[in-house]
């Protein structure tokens, strides 16, 4: 039948570039997601970290050219309601058997929100809520295999289990891996039920890679009983592999999908599948932070704001200025009840601050693009966000009027927030000394001193200069572990330059409240940490104790010449002492 209603052509049309543009885009992701298998089996760890950095941008291109395609095809003046109304029901009709409609729904989002102004982005034309559900949507091959130890024995079950990976690289001694992985779990797992009718392996069926790294994931169903597992995958200096630990906490499993640490490499064809099976072990873990771990941006922040909105609807709490010291770069709010905080870029600066607006955005970006070591805190950017005025309370607003006039925009009941950051919040470092202080808690200092001095080994290792490293710039995040969160003065480790504070060439000199040497745009003395770090007795004492290496050049140009070597250290998401190598005895080589 001949199509009359020129509506409904255009409508078509739309929804047909809105689906190719994301069909190509997940084609491409999967593609480079596919070939972490062939960089870890080549060793190649400086193509791991190209392929994550690359991978970011791929969404917003793909976005850009279906921009343009829709420029080309559509009038100047735009398109008219009703024809984008009718091309997301036809977008719809598009995703009932697609493997990723939730992906494809966010796709839609963000080429419209591009193309029209924000009073449009309710759910008559986007995706405020998804329309088309992610449950038992079918994969081929399945998400996860199952393997019965009740057949196979458990031995059995898991030389099948990693056969089924197909690395092309041998195992330097497969049976001693296993024999590991039966005494570390025997405790937590088989001594604690008895085998049931049910009893099977359950194994997601693309391992997990990031940096020199693979994770193979999955859960032991027994009865009504499930434990989940991580199993990390190695390579010797040899290029064999082997078994390094098994992880059966689900606190630390989520540990490893800390958004401090870089993304995963995975090949999804059905991403909601997987996100629901690490939801089943994680329980805790939030879907947009599980989609974001997966290299899914995007489609976390789409969970993260639909997250939001429910919490606002069931809450009652107003958002308020963030506890601790005032930032000269961010003015940062929260919500009480809701466990992150949210950060603006302040229209001036601090006096001492010497970066602009640009810079600032620029190196938050870069953050996302590198090995995070868990030592910094990914942030979800957002533009636009419009926030219920009356959930604000009246300081807060002030403040925002106050700090960042243009960044705000008026309409009806909301606060639009034109650009906007937003990460997991945590408690400053130097409000955790002051509580532990009061508290006698001398253990809890000696403790968090040395994470943070771990913190900054670890991002100098990385090729991370913190810039700015007070107390205020760190965050005490769960179980303790020490956090970064201030980018504005980050830089390359390899861009600094290192130096001692040479010798005063008179007395006069060395009393004048100026400096006597010249002092470069990179230039950094590691000996004048002391002076605004070390200002308390027993901060200095357990910094001393742990850390006396950081005031001095020597460690900072040794580790240069290390990064400029092309060396990349290990990293490890769990305690050495999980290692089998440690645990067992067998001393740990170096990959």
């Amino acid at each position: 039948m001949p199509v009359t209603d020129p509506h409904e052509a255009s409508s078509r049309r739309i929804a047909q570039v809105m689906i190719d543009g994301f069909d190509r885009h997940y084609r491409l992701f999967r593609e480079c997601s596919a070939s972490a298998k062939q960089r870890f089996e080549a060793a190649d760890w400086r193509g791991v970290q190209d392929a994550v950095r690359d991978r970011i941008a791929f969404y917003d291109t793909r976005v850009r050219e279906s921009i343009d395609q829709l420029h080309r095809e559509f009038p100047v003046g735009g398109i008219e309601d009703a024809v984008w109304q009718r091309a997301k029901l036809y977008y719809i009709g598009l995703l009932t058997e697609h493997k990723q409609p939730e992906l494809a729904e966010t796709f839609f989002n963000s080429v419209f929100c591009r193309v029209q102004h924000r009073t449009y982005f309710h759910n008559d034309f986007i995706f405020f809520r998804p329309a088309v559900s992610t449950e038992y949507i079918e994969s081929d091959p399945p998400a996860y295999r199952c393997y019965y130890p009740g057949t196979l024995g458990f031995r059995g079950a898991l030389r099948h289990l990693f056969s089924d990976f197909r690395w092309s690289r041998p195992f330097e001694d497969i049976e001693r891996d296993i024999d590991y992985l039966f005494r570390m779990a025997h405790q937590q797992v088989t001594e604690r039920s008895e085998p049931q009718p049910n009893l099977q392996l359950q194994v997601l069926d693309s391992a997990f890679y990031r940096n020199k790294a693979a994770y193979v994931i999955g859960k032991v169903v027994n009865g009504t009983e499930e434990f989940p597992f991580a199993i990390a995958v190695l390579q010797t200096g040899r290029g064999e592999l082997f078994l390094d630990t098994i992880l059966l906490d689900p606190w630390r499993i989520a540990a490893l999908f800390s958004l401090s640490r870089a993304y995963f490499m995975v090949d999804m064809q059905v991403p909601s599948a997987y996100v629901q099976f690490l939801c089943s072990m994680m329980p805790g873990k939030p879907r947009s932070e599980l989609y974001t771990m997966l290299g899914l941006g995007k489609q976390g922040k789409t969970m993260f704001f639909r997250d939001l909105f429910h919490h606002l609807h069931h809450s009652e709490d107003q958002f308020v200025v963030a506890p601790g010291i005032r930032g000269m770069v961010m003015m940062v709010f929260t919500l009480p009840s809701f466990p992150y905080v949210f950060k603006v870029i302040k229209d001036v600066f601090g006096p001492t601050k010497e970066v602009d607006h640009a810079t600032v955005r620029r190196k938050y970006q870069l953050v996302k693009q590198v090995d995070r070591v868990g030592r910094m805190a990914d942030t979800l950017e957002f533009s636009y966000a419009a926030l219920p005025r009356a959930r604000l309370s009246e300081e807060l607003l002030a403040e925002l009027r106050l700090q960042v006039p243009s960044q705000l925009e008026e309409d009806g009941d909301d606060l639009v927030i034109k650009h906007l950051y937003i990460e997991r919040r945590m408690e400053p470092l130097n409000l955790y000394l002051d509580r532990m202080d009061k508290a006698g808690r001398e253990d809890l200092i000696d403790q968090v001193v040395k994470e943070y001095g771990d913190a900054i080994r670890q991002l100098a290792i990385a090729n991370i200069f913190p810039g700015d490293m007070l107390w205020k710039n760190f965050g005490v995040a769960r179980f303790g572990r020490v956090v970064f969160y201030d980018y504005d003065e980050i830089e390359w480790m390899t861009d600094c330059n290192f130096r001692r504070i040479p010798p005063p060439p008179n007395p006069e000199a060395e009393l004048s409240g100026e400096p006597w040497y010249s002092v470069g745009r990179h230039d950094i003395f590691p000996e004048e940490f002391a002076t605004f770090l070390l200002s308390t007795p027993k901060v200095r004492q357990s910094f001393m104790k742990y850390h006396a290496d950081l005031l001095d050049v020597e460690f900072w140009q040794r580790t240069q010449a290390a990064i400029r070597r092309g060396e990349m250290q290990d990293f490890f998401p769990y305690p050495e002492s999980f290692r089998f190598c440690s645990a067992f005895g067998e001393g740990c080589e170096a990959g």
